[in-house]
């Protein structure tokens, strides 16, 4: 066996002192993007491009320019909570994203794709290089927050985008059930497994509230995320009700309209990254 020559690159010894090679992408040369936020979580259905577009709308309200890149490939919603219709452009130096109304920057494949309704049948690797093309080949502009809404699971996508983009904190969204608690300790475990800074939990439809006197109805029974995060060593960030005002917005295309202040202890968390 040869001796370590203390030069990785010629150096045929695999020890503790050889560099790991980054696998980091670098954005667009035209983009400046301050930090990256993911929201991921361990299932489908649970809200997370909801609290993706709403903490995107809360920031761009409070003077930031905010930016989405809607990483959920196979289903992808965020252009029609913001009722963006048009297609994305694009030239020899990239594609540009959409705005929305008050300005925040949007890709997603919904931007793309001639019918908002066709399939994407790809496989793994495809949607993956797609998602990492929204980092490269997308020109975003002078980004203060870009949040990433994820797909759910811990496959190809959550992946590549740990890999390849530079994330500063996740947001980890859930739903009261109490199976959710070990869906929830996957994605975390993922995250700790790939450097990723869990910024907190955020519960969705936590509890629906009587518009008469004003009590807390758990629908989908007692919450369970104090618990999760006490084992887990996370803190919890939000419970956003169950508001059929807000789903009214986003299905109309509205969201930017919401008014609530669920929200605002994951703002704070985030803006700490600012400190960094």
């Amino acid at each position: 066996m040869s001796e370590c020559t203390h030069n990785c690159e010629t150096c045929g010894q695999n020890c503790g002192e050889r560099k790991k090679e980054s696998l980091l992408e670098a954005p667009n040369g035209l983009s400046n993007i301050k930090k990256v936020i993911g929201v991921v979580s361990g299932k489908g259905g649970v809200g997370k491009s909801l609290v993706t577009g709403l903490m995107a709308v809360l920031f761009q309200r409070k003077g930031y320019k905010t930016a989405i890149l809607d990483a959920d490939i196979t289903g992808p919603s965020v252009p029609k909570m913001f009722g963006i219709t048009e297609r994305a452009q694009g030239s020899e130096a990239g594609i540009f994203p959409v705005n929305t109304k008050t300005g925040i920057e949007v890709m997603s494949l919904n931007l793309l794709v001639k019918n908002e309704t066709d399939p994407v049948v790809w496989r793994g690797p495809v949607i993956a290089g797609t998602v990492k093309q929204f980092w490269t080949d997308v020109i975003w502009n002078d980004v203060d927050f870009m949040f990433v809404d994820m797909p759910p699971g811990t496959g190809d996508v959550p992946l590549t985008v740990f890999q390849s983009i530079p994330v500063d904190g996740i947001i980890v969204v859930t739903s009261p059930q109490e199976l959710v608690s070990m869906i929830v300790k996957k994605a975390l475990n993922m995250a700790n497994l790939m450097n990723i800074p869990v910024l907190g939990l955020v519960e969705n439809m936590s509890y629906l509230e009587c518009p008469d006197c004003k009590k807390k109805i758990s629908v989908f029974g007692e919450s369970h995320i104090e618990e999760t995060a006490k084992e887990t060593g996370t803190e919890v960030l939000a419970k956003l009700p169950i508001n059929p005002k807000l789903a009214s917005a986003c299905d109309k295309g509205m969201i930017e309209l919401f008014e609530g202040d669920w929200l605002d202890g994951a703002a704070e968390k985030v803006f700490s990254l600012l400190e960094k």
